[in-house]
């Protein structure tokens, strides 16, 4: 049976934190799915559309990698595609007990569905899509904060 992965989240922009995750993943899962959670209701820095053709082309060399947009719970979309486990990027405690919340309710919501925290790597940990879009909108250098492909994505829309 193949092991797949969902790395579910906003991914406004995709960073090097989350590239830098779904590669370590990639010991752990056969196939990761980066599922782009979308609310119609909040505007974004990208669309959803832009956010998965930057992050299909990140990955298009990778066929254990696929993207793909949802609606409704993460659970519900891992059982649309199979998936029995749910991936999780850690930054610091803040993160754990808020990702650990959700978890527990996962749990209850759909037991057959097990998350799996993975530490964001030493040098990475301060980066946020939130920081990201700041530093983005008000001229700062986000280089070194995102993939290439996503920093010359958003410097050709600007």
């Amino acid at each position: 049976m193949i092991k797949t992965a969902v790395f579910a989240g906003s991914f406004d922009p995709f960073t090097l934190a989350h590239y830098d995750l779904v590669n370590r993943s990639l010991s752990l899962f056969d196939k990761v799915i980066i599922g782009i959670g979308v609310n119609r209701a909040k505007q974004g820095l990208m669309t959803y559309e832009e956010r998965e053709d930057v992050i299909s082309e990140i990955f298009a060399a990778n066929h254990r990698v696929e993207v793909q947009q949802f609606n409704g719970l993460t659970v519900q979309f891992c059982d649309r595609v199979q998936s029995t486990y749910l991936l999780r990027g850690l930054r610091n405690t803040n993160d754990f007990e808020f990702e650990n919340a959700i978890a527990q309710n996962n749990l209850i919501l759909a037991p057959h569905i097990e998350t799996y925290f993975l530490m964001a790597k030493s040098g990475l940990a301060h980066i946020s899509s939130t920081i990201v879009r700041d530093i983005f909108q008000h001229g700062g250098d986000i280089s070194n904060l995102v993939p290439s492909e996503v920093l010359a994505f958003l410097n050709e829309k600007a």
